[in-house]
């Protein structure tokens, strides 16, 4: 299995990453950096995943801060960790810290800015 996912460098220049199961067998990087990818989506912006993504541009126009959806993505991607948690914490821009407990026992933490 495999997706992909950007990063930056030193310098700030963002590439696209392959990301895929690894040699013990276990996907959980590739479901999250699926899960930062979906963070990242407008609902309906994929042709493959239309219930995917959170409707951001709708959220700004009416001030509500999308939290019905990012619970929504943590119950669709909840099966695929040992633990999931994605919880706001900020408002402007609406910031969401991500920890993750995988299936091999790791421990994974992340900030992402929706």
């Amino acid at each position: 299995m495999r997706t992909y996912g950007r990063t930056a460098d030193a310098y700030g220049n963002l590439t696209w990453v392959q990301v895929s199961t690894d040699s013990a067998g276990f996907n959980d990087y590739v479901y999250i950096t699926t899960l930062i990818q979906v963070l990242k989506l407008s609902i309906g912006e994929s042709p493959f995943w239309s219930n995917y993504g959170i409707p951001a541009q709708q959220s700004v126009i009416q001030q509500i801060i999308p939290d019905f959806y990012i619970t929504q993505i943590q119950q669709q991607f909840s099966q695929y960790f040992a633990s999931l948690s994605v919880a706001r914490i900020s408002d402007n821009p609406p910031t969401y810290n991500i920890n993750v407990i995988m299936n091999n026992g790791a421990k994974f933490q992340t900030t992402i800015a929706s």
